[in-house]
């Protein structure tokens, strides 16, 4: 399979390829000098956390609150 390079250095990766990373939007790009590795990075467990969060509607100020808390029953 081949990729391009565009004139703004963009890549477009072969619709095989992409399509084996279903819903992965970053990459970490690396290189070595002579070959270029494409990493795919999923969701971080702070993001499942933060959606878990959201999901049970707890707040920032909820969680703030529950830490003034608990450090003042110390």
């Amino acid at each position: 399979m081949l990729a391009k390079m565009t004139v703004k250095n963009q890549l477009t990766l072969p619709k095989a390829v992409a399509t084996q990373f279903g819903g992965v939007e970053y990459f970490d790009v690396s290189t070595d000098g002579v070959s270029i590795t494409l990493r795919p990075l999923r969701q971080s467990r702070a993001d499942e956390v933060r959606l878990q969060l959201e999901e049970l509607g707890i707040t920032e100020q909820d969680v703030a609150d529950a830490i003034q808390w608990a450090r003042e029953s110390q």
